[in-house]
């Protein structure tokens, strides 16, 4: 078959699967496996009526796929343990691991691209092994050629080292940061020290706190 005839094939079948069973092939998976269908023996040129009710019925199928996903299975897990963090099983693996602090969804999603774990997965069905390899990653993302300029520590002031500090231990880096600079009395640290706002907002207004001054009628 000619490039031009396949084509023509193409269109055609995916116009008599859209009107017949309203299934618009959007994902390139599904084009490939609709291609794939065509190519062998199944095509709508020169084809009879049967070879085109047996590709609708294998489309049918290939439809009725995407919902396969709605089914339990047996070793899904509800609640995962990951970082001292609860992680929702029932959702996608990328946006259930934002629930760990200090992972936001763009390095959850370059750590399982890194891992070779379907973005698509829900959260519940990673294997152990599939765990294991996330938690490796987001504790070393240098070895796994995670560029400098995605972690959230770079340039430590204490060892210079590049890292992505997550759940506990970035709360205990900033408790330190805080620490240091009240220590050496830098303006920020002052601020925090007396309670008052740290990033250059006004204070006359707003955030009043402590002793209320009432006004007194005049008499």
């Amino acid at each position: 078959m000619e490039n031009k005839d396949r084509l023509i094939v193409h269109s055609e079948a995916e116009n008599i699967i859209r009107n017949v069973l309203n299934v618009s092939f959007n994902q390139h998976k599904e084009k490939l496996v609709l291609y794939y269908l065509i190519e062998s023996n199944y095509g709508f040129q020169n084809s009879t009526t049967a070879h085109n009710n047996k590709l609708l019925l294998l489309l049918c199928e290939l439809h009725r796929e995407k919902y396969k996903s709605l089914v339990i299975p047996e070793k899904f897990q509800h609640i995962l343990r990951i970082m001292s963090t609860n992680i929702d099983g029932k959702r996608k693996v990328m946006f259930s691991l934002t629930a760990i602090k200090g992972v936001g969804r763009r390095y959850a999603n370059i750590v399982l691209k890194k891992a070779d774990v379907d973005l698509d997965k829900r959260a519940g069905e990673c294997t152990e092994e599939e765990v294991e390899k996330i938690v490796t990653i987001m504790s070393n993302p240098r070895q796994y050629k995670i560029p400098d300029w995605f972690l959230n520590r770079q340039k430590d002031i204490v060892d210079g080292k590049y890292n992505q500090l997550m759940s506990s231990y970035l709360d205990s880096k900033l408790r330190e940061d805080l620490e240091r600079m009240k220590k050496i009395r830098a303006h920020r640290g002052m601020r925090h020290y007396w309670g008052l706002r740290v990033r250059g907002q006004h204070t006359k207004t707003t955030g009043r706190r402590g002793r209320t001054v009432g006004v007194s009628k005049k008499k």
